[in-house]
């Protein structure tokens, strides 16, 4: 049981990997941090459930291997990533084209040596391919400030003005930002869309060895015994105490909210909340695996519910029991009725292999996946409501897994302000005393 005394100088309601980043930070300045979850386990969205020796992702999201937010985290220095190798598949008119690393000039120029002699390949002939090498290159070397600086206007809009060709854009930068930002419509803010491609361009897209759930697991291994608490429901909070449900009220100095925007908005009445993007996430496992290896399928029909679907055991084998078949699959916006047959069906013309003895291990859908971001959208809302309460989370910068460790990252350097601590005192530093 909590009680008033029981105390620590923040806070955090929610563990996910803001939150979970966040109380990383304060906890290696010596501040002293609980973190209230309310469900039974960590992870927000991040989370991967264990059926029959598969590991199952709750949604999955895509990350990219030039995070920095990955790199510059202590905690997460053992953290794998699987790599889609050689690169991605693109369905289009009916068959899939290997793009392989289009990433720069010279993985671009690769890519076209592959597809010169296929029909009419999505990304266009040699040329254009080179275009959009030479272009990926560009972006990829823009400092972010310039990107920040460019004017906004929808993602979609933006796309057309690259002077890249409509069979490029709609053959490959399209289906690839929808999967990235889970956004079908492109609807999202252009400098956010340029952020996702510059990622792209930079680094290799990838997924956590042993699911997503490893990444909150290895920021939460790495604070003191006991910082974390799961079954925890929060009712009322202020800055100077929390107040659950069932276990008692703890007091705090700081209070940091780092759920997702409509538990804020509910605990904080009149923070704004965002509209959001919907995902479902399905799992199948088949008697074979299809022929398309470790890489990325994405849709670039626009036909059937399915974005993007792998062969999950090929990328990650941690993630099947040997010998066995993982796919997962994402279906974007409102899901399709009966949602096992029509997504089969679809994986059956993206794979060109039968389906009908598939068998479906989970289907997750969260009709507030992703929060949108669309023109004018602000990448860095403020996380200081005022001295004692802060607020973090993807919907406070980018709805990325990198916009949420780095949310959380300048929530936890904005309390060390206010509490007075420099980021480089050790555990053993006492706080200043309160005003």
């Amino acid at each position: 049981m909590l009680s008033s005394a029981h105390h620590a100088d923040v806070v955090v309601i929610g563990a996910g990997i803001a939150g979970l980043s966040a109380a990383h930070r304060l906890t290696r300045a010596g501040v002293s941090v609980a973190v209230l979850e309310a469900g039974p386990r960590i992870g927000g969205r991040m989370t991967t459930t264990e059926s029959d020796g598969f590991l199952l992702d709750r949604l999955g999201p895509l990350l990219s291997t030039s995070y920095p937010e990955l790199r510059l985290i202590p905690a997460l220095e053992g953290l794998d990533l699987c790599h889609f190798a050689p690169g991605v598949l693109v369905h289009s008119e009916g068959r899939p084209y290997r793009i392989g690393d289009a990433r720069g000039a010279r993985g671009a120029l690769k890519a076209a040596r592959a597809l010169a002699g296929a029909p009419r390949p999505p990304m266009g002939g040699p040329i254009d391919q080179a275009r959009l090498g030479a272009a990926l290159s560009r972006l990829a070397a823009t400092p972010a400030s310039r990107i920040l600086a460019r004017p906004e206007q929808n993602a979609l809009t933006a796309l057309s003005h690259r002077g890249l060709p409509s069979r490029t854009v709609g053959g490959f930068l399209r289906p690839l930002l929808s999967a990235l930002l889970s956004d079908p419509e492109l609807t999202t803010s252009s400098r956010c869309a340029d952020l996702a491609l510059r990622d792209y361009a930079r680094g290799r897209l990838c997924v956590p060895a042993g699911g997503s759930g490893r990444l909150p697991e290895l920021l939460a291994a790495a604070l003191p015994p006991g910082t974390v608490r799961t079954g925890v429901h929060v009712t009322a909070a202020d800055i100077t105490s929390v107040r659950t449900r069932d276990h008692g009220e703890l007091g705090c100095r700081s209070l940091l909210l780092a759920t997702g925007a409509g538990a804020a908005a509910h605990l904080l009445p009149g923070l704004r909340m965002p509209s959001f993007h919907p995902v479902t996430v399905l799992h199948h496992t088949a008697p074979a695996p299809p022929s398309t290896g470790a890489s990325l399928l994405l849709n670039a029909d626009g036909s059937g519910p399915v974005a993007h679907t792998a062969v999950m055991s090929a990328v990650d084998p941690s993630r099947a029991p040997l010998g066995r078949t993982l796919i997962s699959s994402t279906v974007l916006g409102t899901p399709p009725p009966d949602l096992d047959r029509t997504v089969r069906a679809h994986l059956a013309t993206l794979y060109g292999t039968p389906t009908d003895d598939w068998e479906l291990l989970a289907a997750h859908h969260d009709p507030e996946a992703v929060p949108a971001m669309p023109a004018p959208h602000d990448l860095r809302r403020p996380v200081r409501l005022l001295a004692g309460l802060y607020v973090c989370g993807d919907h406070r910068d980018t709805s990325t897994v990198q916009g949420a460790l780095f949310s959380g990252r300048r929530a936890a350097e904005a309390i060390l302000t206010d509490l007075g601590v420099r980021p480089g005192l050790g555990s053993g530093a006492p706080l200043p005393e309160a005003a």
